[in-house]
């Protein structure tokens, strides 16, 4: 990795094994809305790689940018959306370039993404074997009979009891769980390589919850897929991931494997994240920390630090000039004035 060359962000999502197969590479995307009031910058310049077998999780609050990035993977997004700069490459062809056939294929064969809610995630008027076998006989070109038994298969990989039952379900007629298993199940059906998890335990009860991760995890290693978690759960992307992106106001301002990021992070923004986790071995009651202030309007960023007005170690510069995304330390990217290659910011309780 290195700093930023070219008017090119540093790649905030290297994966560990620089010979693994790439499958995701997407460089500087940008991603606007644009409204009556003016521009949003939804997604602001996000670099990053996803490999095959690698699962990366991408983190932040409710606005950071993590699932309109994803939408933009599979340049699905409202009407009012553009994406302005970048590129997004999928095993070396240009996504942005696809026609209607090629992006068709694209987003059912070879990537799949699991939504937020599951229980909306499904169309109520048809049955499950229905919406699956229609997915395989576009995707995988394949008769009636032949679609409904690798549907059935997929359902029984994701552990749902008596799959061919469930094949003639409607979705009311199942759990959020089981929804979310079926989401899952349609995914990897149609063999694809990547799987885009957006925020995959909305909704559900915390058993169920540990229930789909792990389903994911295994499900992953078993067909050596590369998955990318987007959540607000740092538990999560502690449980499951191999890497951590963290995002902030359309931009990416932290970026390491999982380990050194819980070890020692470096942004600010990322200690607010980790200190507003509930602790259990706290001795006795204690209020929750929160990150004071609100996020900035998407429409005014762009022109410093998107969190020097919630920062208490901001300085002069900080509402000034936009940091760039650096490798400060081995495979650790930070975008902070503060945090450099020759002097770091040290974290100090209460403030700067």
């Amino acid at each position: 990795m290195a700093n930023e060359v070219n008017g090119q962000e540093a790649n905030a999502g290297s994966a560990a094994n620089p010979e693994s197969e790439v499958l995701l590479d997407v460089k500087n995307l940008k991603t606007y809305f644009h409204l009556a009031s003016g521009t949003a910058r939804a997604v602001d310049g996000v670099s990053f790689t996803l490999s095959r077998g690698e699962t990366l999780g991408v983190v932040g609050e409710s606005g950071s940018g993590k699932s309109m990035m994803a939408k933009s993977l599979i340049r699905l997004f409202e009407a009012n959306a553009r994406i302005e700069e970048g590129s997004i490459e999928f095993e070396g062809r240009d996504v942005l370039s696809f026609g209607k056939k090629e992006l068709r294929d694209y987003r059912g064969r070879d990537i799949g993404m699991i939504f937020q809610d599951p229980m909306t995630s499904l169309d109520p008027v048809f049955k499950v074997g229905q919406q699956m076998t229609e997915n395989l006989r576009i995707h995988r070109n394949m008769s009636k009979a032949e679609a409904r038994e690798v549907a059935i298969a997929a359902l029984r990989s994701v552990n749902i009891p008596n799959p061919e039952a469930r094949f003639n379900s409607y979705p009311f007629e199942l759990s959020g769980g089981m929804c979310q298993r079926v989401i899952i199940a349609m995914a990897l059906c149609c063999n694809a390589k990547v799987i885009l998890a957006d925020e995959p335990t909305t909704a559900l009860d915390v058993t169920v919850q540990a229930q789909v991760l792990h389903l994911l995890k295994e499900l992953q290693r078993t067909n050596n897929i590369g998955l990318m978690i987007i959540t607000h759960n740092l538990g999560v992307v502690w449980d499951v991931c191999d890497r951590a992106m963290v995002m902030y106001a359309g931009k990416v301002v932290e970026a390491a494997d999982v380990k050194s990021l819980y070890a020692k992070p470096m942004h600010p923004y990322t200690w607010g994240l980790l200190d507003s986790m509930p602790s259990l071995s706290s001795e006795r009651k204690a209020d929750l920390s929160t990150i004071p202030g609100t996020p900035p309007d998407l429409r005014l960023t762009g022109k410093a630090c998107n969190f020097a007005n919630r920062c208490p170690y901001a300085q002069d510069i900080c509402s000034k000039e936009v940091p760039e995304l650096i490798e400060v330390e081995p495979g650790h990217l930070v975008a902070c004035h503060r945090q450099t290659l020759d002097a770091h910011l040290e974290r100090v309780k209460g403030g700067k």
